[in-house]
């Protein structure tokens, strides 16, 4: 038996980009949903229960914004945000507000395939409570709460390691500043950025190989972190 052809909602306005995904994602295996504008979007979005959304900010009606918002209330669904507006606070807004994934205009399909097979990995995951993780020389075993780096296991505190493991359980995904430090510390430190700086500072040194070049803690620079997760 065929496994199910995974379904995209794209929610985009401009015609050519339609077409562009379209052409490429349907060639690579996706079924796709389309809607030009917000308010049909959340409307595809409730009847076809897509497997994931890939979604433009520059809607005619409604922000993207205010979309991602909307479809958080009621759906887990992962939403890839796609949009021509670079600037740091919309990637971090948008992510805050539960998007999973930002890729700027203009992007390479490539790129974009890559990421839509980690968001849906991280979704498979997340259903199935998977608690084995790993990456290269790297591996997390959070039923046991054990750190291996090339089969050796890596003691961390308990901070380095709650750390760790909130990339882990989002391994693909770009987390915030914010969303890490509310995650790990609690909603009174989500201005403490110093705090992840030291800290992701010590895992790196503990889990890299060259921690001023690091292959797993990626940085995205004046956003978040992202745990790499080989695609």
């Amino acid at each position: 038996m065929s496994e199910p052809v995974p379904s995209i909602l794209v929610i985009e306005d401009e015609a050519q980009m339609r077409r562009f995904l379209r052409a490429s994602l349907s060639s690579s295996g996706y079924q796709l949903i389309e809607a030009e504008t917000g308010e049909d979007g959340l409307t595809q979005a409730a009847a076809h229960n897509p497997d994931l959304i890939l979604l433009d900010l520059g809607l005619p009606d409604l922000d993207g914004l205010v979309v991602t918002e909307r479809l958080r209330h009621w759906a887990k669904t992962p939403i890839i945000v796609i949009s021509a507006r670079g600037q740091e606070q919309d990637k971090i807004k948008a992510l805050d507000l539960g998007a999973d994934d930002y890729i700027t205009k203009p992007f390479g399909i490539g790129e974009l395939l890559a990421r839509i097979r980690v968001a849906l990995r991280h979704a498979a995951k997340t259903e199935g409570g998977d608690a084995q993780f790993s990456v290269g020389e790297l591996q997390v075993d959070l039923s046991r709460r054990q750190v291996f780096v090339a089969g050796e296991e890596v003691h961390l505190t308990p901070i380095e390691y709650r750390l760790l493991a909130t990339l882990v359980k989002h391994a693909g995904r770009v987390l915030t500043h914010r969303q890490l430090l509310r995650e790990v510390w609690g909603p009174n430190a989500s201005d403490q950025t110093q705090y992840l700086r030291v800290y992701m500072g010590q895992l790196r040194h503990k889990l890299e190989q060259n921690s001023s070049r690091p292959r797993y803690l990626l940085t995205e620079p004046g956003v978040g972190y992202r745990l790499r997760d080989e695609t």
